[in-house]
């Protein structure tokens, strides 16, 4: 039986929900306002939150000491390649599994995930001395493959996930009117998996955008995306909050303005299949 919804519960709930909401912004906005300081004031005790000299200095020093657009570029082709490729070979191999299941998918699936739990860092030498021998060091189709490696037991699981909740009679009856198994595949089974597949795309590209692991250790300058041009503001003189704020919100303004836009999309393909 439902519960009934008083008054008093939609309020304390929607404050809650605001709070929560507010805890988890508030390091961006702190770090959106920091980038408008100058270095003394990020670095004031006590911080000003409002009421300080705002500047677009930052900004400025940030743009002729490095070249955003050159590395907002590689960001956008090393995550939006990545995460075609990794779709690509995810789609097909996520039907297979969920409509054509052998006694060994499960561990197959199993096996996926468990190349996630392991640190990154435990094959870096020799993935970085494979790269180096092959001349991808620095280089975007290096950073491609490696992040679509990466993220693509994720991608496989959800994709394999949302194909699991589409009736198979739909399919069944696709078969008996002559569809083969690429139509059956791109006019049938793709259609009905759009929220299923934006929210994977968006997902992905989200971790694509946002690694640092990897483009920082196989990446130095030509390649390098916009997660090597914020450590760039690391130095051993110390770091310069203002402008490493300025470049961290620079660096997320694209893929926040996306998320943004798409989030109704995200909600629902995560909730896919959820409520019958």
């Amino acid at each position: 039986m439902a519960r009934k919804s008083t008054t008093r519960r939609v309020v304390i709930s929607t404050a809650g929900a605001w709070f929560f909401g507010f805890v988890i912004f508030f390091p961006i906005l702190w770090m959106v306002l920091a980038s408008f300081k100058t270095e003394l004031e990020a670095f004031a005790i006590p911080p000003s939150f409002l009421f300080f000299h705002w500047t677009t200095e930052n900004y400025a020093t940030v743009q002729e000491r490095s070249d955003y657009f050159l590395h907002a570029m590689n960001s956008v082709i090393i995550a939006g390649g990545s995460t075609l490729i990794a779709l690509l070979i995810a789609i097909p191999a996520a039907w297979s599994m969920a409509f054509s299941p052998t006694k060994r998918t499960k561990d197959i699936l199993l096996w996926m995930l468990s190349t996630k739990m392991m640190p990154p860092v435990g094959v870096l030498v020799p993935i970085y001395l494979i790269y180096k021998s092959f001349g991808l060091l620095d280089s975007r189709i290096g950073l491609v493959f490696i992040l679509c490696l990466g993220n693509l037991p994720i991608v496989v699981w959800m994709l394999f996930t949302y194909f699991k909740e589409i009736p198979r009679d739909i399919l069944e009856a696709a078969r008996m009117d002559g569809a083969t198994i690429g139509r059956e595949l791109v006019y049938v089974l793709t259609p009905m998996a759009i929220p299923g597949l934006a929210s994977t795309l968006l997902l992905n590209l989200i971790l694509a955008w946002n690694e640092a692991f990897w483009t920082l250790n196989l990446s130095t300058s030509n390649a390098a995306p916009l997660t090597t041009f914020i450590a760039s503001y690391s130095s051993p003189e110390g770091l310069f909050w203002a402008k490493l704020s300025a470049a961290s919100t620079l660096a997320i303004a694209p893929i926040l303005v996306l998320g943004w836009f798409s989030q109704k999309q995200l909600v629902r393909g995560l909730t896919f299949g959820a409520v019958k």
